[in-house]
C-alpha cells in the first residue's frame, strides 16, 4: 500500500501543476519534460529528438533530419542565453519570460485553460455525486 501512495504523490503534484500551477511551476514542469535525461540541461540531442518526434515528414523530403537540425540551431540561438551550447533552466526561464510562446517550444505538454477547467469540473461533479 505504501508504494502505491509514494507513486501517487508525484503524479498528484504534477497534475496540480498542470491544472493550477503558477507560471514558475509550469516553466519548471515543461523544462523537466524536455530534459529527457534529467541532467538539468536541454541539449542539442534532446532538442533533436523532441523536434523530430513533433514534426511530420513530408513526402519527397530527401533528408528530413537536416531540416530538424536547422530548426534545433534556430531554437538553440533563441533559448541559450549564456551561449554554452545547451539550455539550462535559467536560460529557459529567461527566454520564456521574454516570449511566453516558447514555454512549449518542443511540443505541447500543458493542457489548455479550457481543457484544465473541464477536467476540474469533472472532478467536482464526481465528488458531489458520492
Amino acid at each position: 500500500m505504501s508504494s502505491t501512495l509514494t507513486s501517487f504523490d508525484p503524479w498528484a503534484r504534477g497534475l496540480s501543476v498542470l491544472l493550477r500551477g503558477s507560471p514558475e511551476e509550469r516553466r519548471r514542469l515543461c523544462f523537466n519534460v524536455y530534459d529527457l535525461n534529467a541532467d538539468g540541461y536541454i541539449t542539442k540531442d534532446e532538442m533533436f529528438q523532441l523536434l523530430k518526434n513533433s514534426l511530420l515528414k513530408q513526402p519527397g523530403d530527401e533528408d528530413p533530419d537536416e531540416g530538424v537540425r536547422d530548426l534545433v540551431e534556430l531554437v538553440l540561438r533563441k533559448l541559450d542565453a549564456d551561449k554554452d551550447g545547451r539550455v539550462s533552466l535559467d536560460d529557459y526561464r529567461e527566454a520564456v519570460e521574454q516570449e511566453p510562446l516558447l514555454l512549449e517550444a518542443f511540443g505541447q505538454c500543458l493542457p489548455s485553460k479550457r481543457h484544465a477547467a473541464a477536467f476540474l469540473r469533472t472532478l467536482v461533479t464526481n465528488n458531489n455525486n458520492k
